[in-house]
């Protein structure tokens, strides 16, 4: 017969974990557990759906143009008999591109300066706030045209020059060009909210018992702020990462829409709309499929945002 003090123990519950209890709170919230379908079921499509669309998203019909919605083309074709379903894959694709690598880049600039600007304080502190202050005073739209009309003609014009000289049929795929203003661009903009985030973080977290400790232990300032610092303030990080996502979506397809962003013939969600936009009233479904998928994937990164903050910050929840 097992003593009560261990029969005590046997009983006990396991100890709580905070990641653990923040996944379960997370999958009881009904719209956050459809937001995450919706992201991952996008995400999929994005990384296989041109391997299982029927159509080429370049292929080009004229017998076919602007049909309606049907069998053959569920969501119907546009003024050059292009499948618009197979575009509109594409373009998720392109969206989720985007917004990883532009989100990714802005978030490691923005954790990397937040938190040196907490940990030290002082002038370097003052001196990086400025600095992101002044960066989020600048009007994203005009900001991202700048650098496009001042970057854009200039590197093409060097890729022209270098294909003439190797004949290297990769200099002539301007596509690479788009894709490296659009991400350049929209991660310059993107940053500081992070920085300031990470920054908070910080500035509540560098006097806590442990952090101290590892001062007195004599490790090194970079080992504690990567070792004790981020990885305590990863939290409210994963919340505005799921919504920086979205907004990087959005952003994107404005560009786009605007003529800065990513160019036709590469099939973006803000592109599609722009040229369903000039013609909706007599084909409307070049207009409604890119804009109804542009804004599933908003409110889905919305309803997923909200619902990481709720089970990652209970108490602000309340």
């Amino acid at each position: 017969m097992a003593p009560a003090n261990l029969t005590a123990f046997v009983d006990e519950d396991p100890p709580v974990s905070l990641w653990r209890d923040a996944w379960h709170r997370l999958f009881r919230n009904k719209l956050a557990v459809a937001g995450l379908v919706i992201v991952i079921f996008l995400a999929l499509v994005a990384m296989f759906g041109p391997w299982l669309t029927p159509y080429d998203f370049l292929t080009q019909n004229l017998e076919v143009r602007n049909q309606a919605p049907s069998l053959a083309h569920l969501f119907g074709t546009d003024d050059l008999g292009r499948d618009v379903l197979s575009r509109v894959i594409y373009g998720t694709r392109t969206a989720f591109v985007v917004a990883i690598v532009v989100t990714t880049v802005a978030v490691a600039i923005g954790v990397a300066l937040g938190a040196i600007a907490g940990y030290y304080g002082g002038l370097l502190d003052r001196t990086i706030m400025w600095f992101t202050d002044m960066t989020m005073s600048v009007p994203n739209l005009l900001l991202v045209v700048v650098i496009n009309a001042s970057l854009k003609t200039p590197v093409t014009a060097w890729m022209e020059a270098q294909y003439q000289a190797t004949l290297n049929p990769f200099y002539r795929q301007t596509v690479w060009v788009d894709f490296l203003l659009v991400f350049g661009s929209m991660a310059l903009i993107s940053w500081p909210p992070y920085a300031r985030l990470v920054r908070a973080q910080v500035l509540s977290i560098r006097g806590r018992p442990y952090v101290t400790a590892a001062r007195a232990l004599g490790l090194t300032n970079r080992l504690i702020i990567m070792r004790y610092i981020v990885p305590n303030a990863v939290g409210p990080l994963i919340v505005s990462v799921s919504a920086g996502l979205g907004t990087a979506m959005v952003l994107e397809s404005a560009f786009s829409f605007l003529g800065v962003g990513v160019n036709p013939p590469t099939p973006s969600w803000g592109n599609m709309i722009s040229d369903g936009l000039r013609v909706w009233q007599h084909y409307p479904h070049l207009l409604a499929a890119p804009a109804a998928v542009l804004g599933l994937a908003t409110v889905a990164f919305s309803f997923l945002g909200d619902g990481l903050n709720d089970a990652l910050n209970p108490r602000g929840s309340k």
